[in-house]
């Protein structure tokens, strides 16, 4: 009986864990930005998934550095929380499985 009551609570644990990694990914900012070279011009465009499509949303030819950064560590960040939600996911079917 200790054990289950172990289990349940790491699994109450995990689940606000998921909620808690699942709002900060929506709290970064939607897509990422690309450089395009068009006809020799550098174009900057934010490229993100729109109701299952692709979007390219023109940002100008040039950006500001501080753009640039934010939308690079949103990008790090993005793979950071999907890797420790999709462990957080397995870890909740395995307790679940096992209670």
């Amino acid at each position: 009986m200790v054990i289950k009551s172990v289990l349940k609570e790491e699994l109450r644990n995990s689940r606000q864990l998921k909620k808690r990694y699942e709002s900060r990914l929506k709290a970064l900012p939607k897509g990422s930005l690309v450089k395009k070279k068009i006809k020799n011009h550098q174009y900057y465009y934010l490229v993100l998934r729109d109701k299952g499509q692709v979007r390219f949303i023109y940002k100008g030819k040039t950006v500001s550095p501080a753009e640039k950064k934010k939308y690079a560590e949103a990008k790090k960040l993005r793979a950071k929380y999907r890797k420790l939600l999709s462990q957080v996911n397995k870890q909740i079917q395995f307790l679940e499985k096992s209670l």
